[in-house]
């Protein structure tokens, strides 16, 4: 198992290790439920330094990529950043990432951390004959996330560059606590907060003094539990649930990266073709109503007959019932339809509702 730059620090606090994408990572400091309070209403600081990092330059970057993604990286300018993903000739998901634009010559490539091998080996194979270099930089960078009510007080302390003057999906090249820094205006947790990119040698001293400063704000470091939980209550999807090597953007209902109009891309044409005529299944949210926490892949059911499967689900700290995703057949991906989820050969109560339980608290 590989271990994070932090790994002696999680030990510190006492944290409960599991492994998770081929890395032993902290699941949890105190609990689930107090980690995910902490980061709604105060800050959370989460070690995310398992996540890859690739950098691609030269005079084909935007070549290379803009044929990879789904997303239009012609929309992209200096400094931003956005979400998409790559997909294989027949639509379905390779990963799910991050793309941020330094300029037309130079991007970084933010991937998870259990696709990275893979991810890296297809943008290497698809880099033949350009004029591209592309490095994978994961093993040097550090990434620490902050997110919640109080990130931007707390990373104030340690930059001299004003972090108000930071949009969402924009980030800058700076300093922070004397070590430069990419700092990105993301996250993962529908709360406002940032992501940091910084040398991994200075992983302990850093992750230390956001501690250090975040204590009278009620900081807490936070561990996969909670990242769980609070992506689940915002309805955002995660690699190996919501998306994989057999399910499509379109079909994990995110088909708002996927850009048809423009150049091809590969799996544009299955992708076009989903957008334009529907799929046969989609992932959409639920509710509980009926006392039980669903989880994957516990089986959905209408009027005793299988109409799909639980990608992702939980109990939400933040509206006291079982919630989840789920991908079930397009008839009956509907408002308000009543569903059943199967736990433990019996059937609990749940319902379909729009869009996410929770939605974005930035700026």
């Amino acid at each position: 198992m590989k271990k994070t730059p932090l790994y002696e620090e999680h030990l510190k606090l006492g944290a409960k290790i599991v492994e998770f994408g081929g890395w032993l990572m902290p699941v949890q400091y105190t609990n689930v439920i107090d980690e995910h309070i902490a980061t709604r209403t105060k800050a959370g600081l989460f070690d995310i330094c398992h996540m890859g990092e690739f950098f691609i330059s030269g005079n084909d970057a935007f070549k290379l990529i803009q044929g990879l993604i789904t997303n239009d990286l012609s929309k992209l300018s200096e400094n931003k950043a956005f979400y998409t993903a790559m997909c294989y000739e027949h639509g379905a998901t390779i990963d799910d990432l991050f793309v941020y634009c330094f300029n037309n010559n130079k991007y970084m490539l933010v991937v998870n951390a259990g696709n990275a091998e893979k991810d890296f080996a297809w943008i290497k194979k698809h880099s033949n004959g350009l004029d591209v270099d592309v490095e994978d930089k994961t093993a040097s960078i550090a990434k620490l996330d902050i997110q919640g009510p109080f990130s931007e007080k707390i990373i104030q302390k340690l930059t001299k560059y004003s972090l108000s003057s930071i949009e969402r999906f924009h980030f800058t090249e700076t300093g922070i606590s004397k070590t430069k820094a990419i700092i990105s205006r993301t996250g993962y947790t529908a709360e406002d907060g940032f992501e940091i990119y910084f040398d991994s040698a200075k992983a302990a001293e850093i992750w230390d003094r956001i501690l250090s400063e975040g204590k009278p704000f009620g900081i807490k470091p936070v561990g996969l539990g909670a990242r769980d939980t609070l992506r689940i209550e915002a309805g955002y999807s995660l690699y190996g649930h919501e998306l994989s090597e057999n399910i499509t953007p379109i079909e994990a209902g995110i088909g708002f990266i996927v850009k048809t109009e423009k150049d091809d891309f590969v799996g544009k044409d299955i992708l076009k073709k989903q957008k334009e005529n529907g799929t046969g299944r989609k992932i959409v949210a639920f509710e509980m109503l009926d006392k039980g926490i669903p989880r994957n892949p516990y089986d959905v059911m209408k009027d005793n007959k299988k109409i799909g499967f639980v990608t992702s689900g939980t109990f939400s700290p933040t509206f006291k019932k079982g919630i989840g995703l789920t991908m079930v057949d397009i008839n009956e991906a509907k408002e308000n339809n009543n569903i059943s989820i199967r736990i433990r050969e019996k059937d609990y109560k749940a319902r379909i509702v729009h869009g996410s339980f929770y939605s974005y608290k930035g700026r």
